[in-house]
């Protein structure tokens, strides 16, 4: 009988062996105890076994906040938003960060303090900027389904650009500036047929979904149209955005190309010479060992050699370039602290077992496991241990089969109740996302910088979760 607990019955490889999607990357590692640096923020090591960051140690933030809880690298996140900001301003091109990714009123100081603009997509997203003082001129507004409440607040605060996804959209906004007599600085959203390296959830330039007008299908000429002949609307350009946790600029090659074609057609046409270029964003971020980031320096000369490549073909000026980064900045810079409650084997057929370890999250704190398969990765971050590796799947506390944290992950098999386990790259829509499933409340978000740890958004108690029930 093999026995998957005993590390030297493993095989190789053993997650295929037990049906795991790793596809053969993950590896038995040399030390259980280190750390992937490429997986966390600049600010966290380990000490003895035991998860530090900028300062403070993962039992003195369990202690302090509790866990589950969100810790987010402060210095981090900085430094990734200003890399963006200095690496695209060099080739004369703006950022919006994107707000879905992660939004707090703190989150939304960060990033105008280090220059970036920002990017929200609903009437809340909205309310969080202009909360935390964000020049509205700096602000995008997306969404494909905005409402009349949406664009009015949209055009009242002033924000700088409004991203249009619909004919009803226009007819709604047209509507609008004559009410209010105002002009409505608008981009086109476009939809390149371009199909992106990813999920398909999280694929969005492909034909067949909601986002846009197609520019194969003609109805996106048609919307330039409709904006160029409604006197409160002044297109400014065209937007693009192909998908999310892409490492390959291919896709965004097709559809630079496909947009400028539209670009170039809407200036021969209607004689709009438009200024501005939306490229999205969707860059992707390391979370596993699997993947490989681009920097920021090296998707902005490559973005910058794109566009330049297809103007000079298309014989167009060149329209001044915009990205939407937003999981390339939070992600990387946070991780989830969770406390284990459980670890047992479970018998497989075959003569075989996998080691379950509970922690007291999950899906409600972290969906993108259940939801569309992420991986990620994790680390025993409460103290040192020296027994052998054991391939383990980290699981939540919910009601639920599909409730896994992490799918496959090499931990101490001495791993019990009481230790903390942390998981890396978590700032990306993990509580953006998060839900109160279970009546679960929801985990804080502590902000951590200079061995100093401050609550940005406070841990839900179940006085929030009665707040709402008129029972």
């Amino acid at each position: 009988m093999s026995d998957l607990s005993r590390p030297e019955t493993l095989g190789v490889p053993p997650a295929t062996t037990l049906g795991s999607r790793s596809g053969g990357w993950l590896r038995v590692p040399e030390d259980v105890n280190e750390l992937v640096p490429q997986l966390w923020s600049s600010g966290v090591s380990k000490v003895d076994g035991v998860l530090k960051v900028a300062g403070l140690t993962a039992i003195e933030l369990a202690n302090d906040f509790g866990t589950p809880a969100y810790i987010v690298d402060e210095d981090d996140f900085r430094s990734r938003a200003r890399a963006f900001h200095q690496a695209f301003s060099r080739i004369g091109a703006d950022v919006y960060y994107a707000g879905k990714a992660f939004l707090c009123v703190a989150v939304a100081r960060w990033v105008a303090e280090e220059g970036l603009n920002l990017d929200v997509c609903s009437g809340g997203e909205l309310a969080v900027a202009l909360r935390a003082g964000v020049p509205a001129e700096r602000i995008g507004m997306h969404g494909n389904n905005k409402s009349v409440t949406e664009l009015r607040r949209a055009l009242t605060a002033g924000v700088g650009r409004i991203i249009v996804d619909s004919s009803e959209e226009i007819a709604r906004l047209d509507a609008l500036t004559t009410e209010l007599g105002l002009v409505a600085p608008v981009l086109l959203r476009v939809t390149a047929g371009v199909e992106a390296h990813t999920h398909e959830y999280i694929s969005t330039s492909h034909e067949d979904q909601k986002f846009g007008f197609s520019i194969a299908g003609g109805t996106a000429l048609d919307a330039a149209r409709a904006i160029a002949a409604a006197p409160g609307l002044n297109l400014l350009g065209l937007h693009s955005h192909i998908g999310s946790q892409i490492f390959v600029t291919d896709g965004f090659e097709v559809a630079a190309r496909r947009v400028l074609r539209l670009h170039a057609q809407i200036r021969d046409e209607l004689g709009l010479e438009l200024p501005e270029l939306d490229l999205g964003g969707g860059f992707g971020i390391a979370y596993t060992t699997q993947d490989d980031p681009a920097t920021p320096d090296a998707l902005a000369s490559s973005m910058r050699s794109i566009v330049d490549a297809e103007c000079a073909s298309l014989g167009v000026a060149v329209p001044r370039l915009s990205v939407e980064p937003g999981r390339a900045i939070a992600g990387p810079s946070t991780f989830t602290l969770y406390e284990v409650g459980t670890a047992k084997d479970v018998e497989l057929d075959g003569g075989m077992s996998r080691r379950y370890v509970s922690v007291d999250g999950g899906m409600s704190d972290n969906i993108r496991p259940a939801l569309y398969g992420a991986d990620y990765s994790c680390t025993l971050a409460s103290r040192s241990s020296g027994a052998s590796p054991v391939l383990s799947r980290v699981v939540g506390k919910h009601c639920e089969s599909g409730d896994i944290v992490v799918r496959d992950e090499y931990l101490p098999v001495d791993v019990r109740a009481g230790d903390l386990l942390a998981v890396p790259g978590t700032g990306a829509y993990c509580r953006s996302m998060a839900s109160t499933y279970n009546h679960v409340p929801r985990p804080p978000v502590v902000a951590v910088r200079n061995g100093e740890a401050r609550v940005i958004l406070r841990r839900e108690t179940e006085d929030d979760l009665f707040a709402l029930d008129e029972g």
